[in-house]
């Protein structure tokens, strides 16, 4: 098998209920983060890795998710006559990465949108990303697993110790420590409730996987919610070869909720070169009158 991750599924077929009424036409992945949609967050992190070729896994009304990544050439040629040479760049810079879409029929589940993905991934180890999971640019999570996998050569969880009082938001591993930021993974628990977990380290939505996963997928039932749980395969994977944790301690936006959604643009803004003086002022001053 190859130590080389060409491949990454992104995963874009959900109902995006916590955002309702926003996310009734319109996909959740594509809500801007200050001027970009956060799944392009993703894609960017992905490039970063020389990860080239980029599967993504739709359903309804997740058309304008296409649209984004593809040539507008009304748009271009405006740019062009405008002389607006940085935006075009801009806009042109990922219409030309291999992107793949797969529409999902049914909602049933992050295993089972993966499983989607067998046909274009075939034999080789992938990187799956959830896009709400935003990534400070600045963070290295992904190319450090990239570079794990290839020492280890065995599926690679991004790893976040969390509070006890949201531990039943994620799906908990327990493990032994092998050296600073790596675990081997003996067990995974889904959405287990604080008395039931066995430990504070929680998986966060950026995963390297193996083709085995596929074969599992397919033999998995429904578990928690009536979904196909990517837990459960990665639990069944890990008692026929390692499968190890990588425990990220940079900073990462739920964009997927509506305070990491908020608290990821607030920051996001300020970093940005031609927003952050003037948006920095206006915070203190809403600062200042709420002390008020």
């Amino acid at each position: 098998m190859s130590d080389v991750i060409k491949k990454a599924i992104f995963p874009a077929a959900g109902l995006g209920t916590r955002f309702l009424p926003a996310t009734k036409a319109s996909p959740k992945e594509m809500l801007p983060i200050v001027d970009k949609p956060m799944i392009q967050y993703g894609i960017e992190e992905a490039i970063s890795c020389h990860i080239n070729e980029i599967i993504i896994i739709t359903g309804k009304h997740k058309r304008s998710i296409e649209d984004h990544f593809d040539y507008a050439f009304e748009l271009e040629d405006k740019l062009k006559k405008s002389g607006k040479k940085n935006l075009l760049e801009e806009i042109n810079r990922l219409s030309k990465i291999n992107i793949a879409y797969i529409r999902q029929g049914y909602a049933l589940g992050l295993g089972h949108a993966i499983s989607c993905a067998k046909p274009f991934v075939k034999e080789e180890p992938f990187a799956v990303i959830l896009s709400d999971d935003i990534i400070d640019p600045e963070d290295t999570l992904l190319r450090d697993m990239v570079r794990l996998y290839k020492e280890l050569r065995s599926p690679v969880l991004a790893l976040e110790r969390v509070p006890v009082s949201e531990i039943h938001r994620y799906g908990v591993i327990d493990g032994v420590r092998e050296r600073d930021g790596v675990f081997r993974i003996s067990n995974l628990v889904e959405k287990p409730s604080a008395e039931h977990a066995p430990s504070d380290l929680a998986i966060i939505g950026r995963y390297i996987l193996t083709p085995e996963i596929f074969d599992i997928l397919a033999k998995s039932r429904p578990g928690k919610g009536g979904e196909i749980q990517l837990t459960d395969a990665i639990r069944k994977l890990s008692k026929e070869r390692p499968v190890y944790g990588f425990l990220f301690e940079g900073r990462r936006y739920d964009a997927g909720d509506k305070l990491g959604y908020l608290k990821a643009t607030v920051d996001f803004a300020l970093k940005n070169p031609s927003l952050a003086e003037q948006f920095r002022s206006y915070i203190l001053e809403v600062s200042r009158k709420l002390k008020h």
